[in-house]
């Protein structure tokens, strides 16, 4: 039998919509649970209502696994990376992209796990105790579904120490990273520090906000345009400028400049 824990009265509303996460605040007693296990959570009539894990060192002291009696094995976090990998496959073009976030923690299923693919190389970032306890494993899956040539460890987000976890970095598995991974994205290709690059090197997430920026400049009007004389504007040239403010690797620049 796993460690119970049980919700205070009304409080089993997030839950019972799929949010993933409870709040200490929502937790009327916890039995026999230490750090980072796993942990069935029922409400306060004593209804199965999902299973997680819990820290007590965390606001967020459980993070829902799944809303099912299912045991958290290998073969749970394996199904859970093989779905993420296979809902990835369905909307990249492998021929125009390789790097993308293969696993968006609790959006895939795997609350705390962040899983990069660079190229060549794998990124994995733990950001939770809970699933901290199941490196082992992941790494060993990862190793396994992707066949990269490494997977380097990123876990030196702040979190982590909330989470009563320090930093760690380096190789988990085969090759180190070099000092600059070449990707390509949208045929675009980037140079990224895997190694010591902000997050985990690139803003993968804003891949297609990058491609759609592009678009939008073709229907923009210089103003030495009709329009822009109306304004008063004249003698001005027709060239459009852009500011890239905060541009980190400049990949938004990069889309913006192949336009013209």
């Amino acid at each position: 039998m796993l460690p119970r824990l049980t919700l205070k009265p009304h409080k089993e509303k997030p839950i019972l919509q799929h949010h993933p996460w409870i709040f200490s605040g929502a937790i009327a007693r916890v039995e026999n649970a230490n750090a980072g296990d796993t942990i069935d959570i029922f409400d306060a009539a004593g209804k199965f209502l999902a299973r997680g894990y819990y820290n007590s060192r965390s606001q967020i002291a459980a993070r829902v696994w799944t809303w099912n009696d299912e045991e958290i094995s290998r073969d749970f976090l394996r199904a859970r990376l093989e779905r993420a990998l296979n809902a990835r496959d369905a909307r990249i073009d492998r021929n125009a992209t390789n790097a993308y976030r293969l696993v968006n923690a609790e959006s895939d299923g795997l609350p705390g796990l962040i899983v990069d693919r660079y190229a060549d190389f794998a990124v994995i970032q733990f950001l939770t105790l809970g699933i901290e306890k199941h490196k082992p494993e992941i790494a060993e899956l990862v190793w396994e579904l992707l066949q990269p040539r490494g997977i380097f460890e990123r876990s030196d987000a702040d979190v982590r120490e909330k989470e009563g976890l320090q930093s760690r970095v380096g190789v988990l598995r085969g090759e180190e990273p070099p000092a600059r991974v070449e990707i390509r994205e949208n045929n675009f290709r980037f140079l990224v520090d895997v190694k010591r690059g902000h997050k985990t090197g690139f803003y993968l997430d804003q891949r297609e906000n990058r491609a759609r920026v592009r678009p939008l400049l073709t229907p923009l009007t210089p103003l030495s345009s009709p329009i822009g004389e109306e304004r008063g504007e004249k003698g001005v040239s027709g060239e459009v400028s852009i500011l890239n403010a905060f541009s980190y690797t400049g990949a938004f620049a990069v889309y913006i400049a192949a336009q013209n």
